[in-house]
């Protein structure tokens, strides 16, 4: 199993459509990301900072390498690009966190 985790930028005044998005985040991607051997994955809101903190766990054969190139990726992805900080080749601005310290 391999943790990680990383932060991303909510715009200002989409907090509730984000999670009203993700609230009702398609199946189809549910699924692809699970199939890609992402689970147990969270995401959290910083609202002083508008910082998204994700964190998600994967199998050890996974495939998560693949899922930014996925078509049903991307289109998620275009879908949250009005909400959230944006590189200019449509990709969300997301920053890999080192892991420090972890309790079981």
């Amino acid at each position: 199993m391999i943790r990680q985790a990383l932060k991303m930028k909510l715009k200002p005044g989409y907090e509730a459509e984000y999670k009203k998005r993700h609230d009702q985040i398609w199946p189809e991607l549910r699924k692809f990301l699970s199939d890609s051997g992402i689970y147990d994955y969270s995401i959290f809101l910083d609202e002083e900072t508008l910082t998204l903190f994700a964190v998600m766990k994967l199998i050890d054969n996974n495939i998560a390498n693949d899922v930014p190139n996925h078509p049903i990726n991307r289109k998620w992805w275009n879908y949250m690009s009005d909400i959230m900080e944006y590189k200019t080749d449509n990709t969300p601005v997301a920053i890999p966190l080192k892991e420090v310290f972890h309790m079981d």
